[in-house]
């Protein structure tokens, strides 16, 4: 039998239940959607979780599409499940804990004594430590993006070269290697040997299918490529950046770009322009470095020094 929260599955079940994370402003208890996928032979246990940005729907909607295509029956060893991690910005469709005004991906590993957001990062990084491998799906928030994977232990760090191989495993086509900022699952989580990566799946208002369809069919990749279930998945070459260049607007006005997410740009390429409202260009922007073009903000009107876009730096192929 295994359990997680109030869920328990023995080998050939599943079950999905709550995980307590304390209680609510009117003293109801609070828990966030659990679910044990129990697999009929014993192997390998995954974690996966979503939504601990409270506005990042498209792993959600990557939970929800995999659960039904489970069949414990199938599968070799054990997929843990957290619906929604950030449960309290999630009901308020908003990025940040707004209990605590925190980002939640900057908690881990928590404290079961402290603040919302730091008893959330704790309860499930309890869960985390239980498993062999771990999925922390994200997206670009609401802004467009590419979809990529997110290598966050740093390339020092000796999970380093199993992180990586998870994030080609899962193949989202592009991979950032950047250490990430403290108190990211996937910084925190390979510290206690557990390799961890952060797909960020493109970036959407709501749910976006094609963004979901690549989360769903990387958790395949893995569950194939790691034995839990039977089949072979192929690693494709992909483009990796191991940092980033930010533009901002150098003149408000309406922006409207050049080129495309995911190209490759040079140096001097331009990137943008901004015009006023009666199509009269104000500015233009132009890269600095070499690079694939990696996000951008979703509406077009900005004020000077405004974020813009973002290049993708120090690419090559893994």
């Amino acid at each position: 039998m295994t359990s997680l929260g109030t869920a328990s599955a023995a080998p050939g079940e599943i079950d999905t239940g709550r995980l307590p994370v304390g209680e609510t402003r009117d003293g109801a208890r609070a828990g966030l959607p659990v679910c044990v996928v129990n697999g009929a032979e014993t192997g390998k246990t995954l974690y996966v979780q979503a939504a601990s940005d409270g506005d990042e729907l498209n792993g959600v909607g990557v939970v929800r599409e995999l659960v039904p295509r489970l069949d414990p029956a199938d599968l070799a060893g054990t997929i843990l499940l957290v619906g929604i991690v950030n449960i309290h910005a999630f009901q308020v469709a908003e990025h940040r804990n707004p209990i605590d005004d925190t980002k939640l991906n900057r908690a881990y590993p928590g404290d079961e004594h402290g603040t919302s957001s730091e008893r959330i990062a704790a309860a499930t990084f309890e869960v985390v430590q239980r498993a062999d491998l771990a999925l922390d799906l994200h997206q670009g928030s609401t802004s467009r993006m590419i979809h990529e994977t997110r290598v966050r232990c740093g390339p020092r760090h000796h999970l380093h070269g199993e992180c990586l191989d998870l994030a080609r495993t899962f193949d989202c086509g592009h991979v950032l290697d950047q250490k990430g900022p403290d108190g990211q699952l996937a910084r925190a989580a390979p510290d206690e040997g557990v390799p961890t990566i952060d797909p960020e799946l493109g970036g959407a208002v709501g749910l976006d299918p094609e963004s979901v369809r690549t989360g769903v069919e990387g958790v395949e990749n893995v569950l194939a490529a790691y034995g839990f279930l039977d089949g072979e998945t192929e690693r494709r070459k992909q483009t990796r950046a191991t940092g980033f260049e930010q533009y901002g607007a150098p003149a408000g006005g309406l922006v409207d770009f050049t080129v495309e997410l995911g190209d490759r740009v040079e140096r001097g390429d331009r990137l943008f322009r901004v015009t006023d409202v009666f199509g009269g260009v104000k500015a233009e922007t132009t890269a600095d470095v070499d690079g694939v073009f990696w996000r951008t903000r979703r509406l077009p009107q900005v004020a000077t020094g405004e974020y813009v876009c973002s290049v993708g730096t120090d690419v090559d192929t893994v």
